[in-house]
């Protein structure tokens, strides 16, 4: 299978590693300086060093308007960009015959042209529905998954050609790839886990215990299902890979990005402090605000997302927010 991966960040270098063995794989990159680094280098250095990119791998970088033509030498490509590109890729393929699948998590940032943060396949209706397309998530670290440690993920479209491309393209002995017709479920999940991530961090972060770990970790998944179900999802996709899989590793996981604002937070940094330290983008901190808007206007209750804003805003502090997070009124407890 022919095999194309828009953006080589951490995520787009690691699976285009991981499938090369079996798949002719080109990565295309934005910034040519980069991609003759790459080429030179031997690996991705910026985002994934220490990892040698495997011979056969060609590394492109044709000019954005030239994005389809390459594409449509392919059977398959994958956007690999932060959320905030997904829209201009998506535009730029919207003729393209080959299934097109990303691996961005989260929701697209309201501007004053669009009046609401959209997830991925909300997008792709909007820009580019002639697509067959889905996304490709679940509980996944781009180092371990470049290592070839085990994985497993999501692939998530309403088109069962899609999962089928994903599945071949993909599923390995490391790395397992399980097929899903959710994807508005599997995208919500990959989205919220964010969020909730920079809270596990927080609580972390002020040594406030496992107990309060384990809470903020079961109310949020409680949150994130809410919200899913709000927007069309189906509850029991929540507990599966793309819900509480990755919900728990991105919140517990010490190579989480989102997480470690929470830290950083709750040692006195301020909010740019904490990012400009990442190197990495963490959409936690870009669609949280996003997150809790879209709740808002769908009558869904995300104390927890709206206690993360209030710290990322700096209207609370790292200790009031944690007070505002665990300190509520007694409730029965449900979904």
């Amino acid at each position: 299978m022919r095999i194309l991966v828009l953006g080589a960040g951490a995520w787009g270098t690691a699976l285009a590693v991981s499938a090369a063995p079996r798949h002719a794989l080109t990565l295309w990159l934005r910034d040519a300086a980069q991609a003759q680094a790459l080429r030179r280098d031997g690996e991705n250095r910026r985002y994934l060093p220490g990892v040698a990119l495997p011979p056969g791998l060609q590394v492109r970088d044709e000019a954005p308007d030239r994005l389809l033509a390459l594409a449509q030498a392919h059977d398959l490509v994958v956007v690999a960009t932060p959320m905030a590109g997904l829209r201009g890729m998506l535009q730029a393929l919207r003729r393209c015959p080959a299934p097109v699948t990303w691996l961005c998590k989260g929701f697209e940032a309201a501007d004053s042209g669009q009046p609401q943060g959209l997830l991925g396949h909300e997008i792709q209706a909007a820009v580019a529905p002639g697509l067959a397309a889905g996304a490709l998530s679940g509980p996944s670290f781009a180092q371990e998954v470049a290592r070839g440690q085990p994985t497993a993920l999501v692939a998530a479209s309403a088109h069962a050609a899609v999962r089928d491309a994903l599945v071949a393209a993909f599923h390995g002995p490391a790395l397992r790839v399980y097929a899903n017709d959710d994807l508005a479920g599997v995208e919500v999940g990959g989205a919220v886990k964010n969020v909730l991530a920079i809270a596990t961090g927080l609580c972390d972060g002020l040594q406030l215990g496992l107990n309060a770990r384990a809470a903020l970790v079961t109310r949020g998944l409680a949150e994130m299902t809410r919200l899913g179900v709000a927007l069309g999802a189906r509850p029991d996709t929540f507990m599966g890979l793309s819900g509480l899989g990755d919900l728990v590793l991105t919140a517990t996981g010490d190579l989480s990005r989102n997480r470690k604002v929470g830290l950083l937070m709750a040692q006195g940094r301020t909010l740019q402090q904490a990012v400009d330290s990442l190197g990495h983008v963490a959409e936690g901190v870009y669609c949280a605000r996003t997150v809790v808007e879209r709740a808002g206007r769908l009558g869904v209750d995300m104390p927890i997302a709206r206690a993360v804003v209030a710290l990322l805003d700096g209207q609370l502090q790292p200790g009031q927010a944690v007070t505002t997070l665990m300190g509520r009124e007694p409730a029965a407890e449900q979904g």
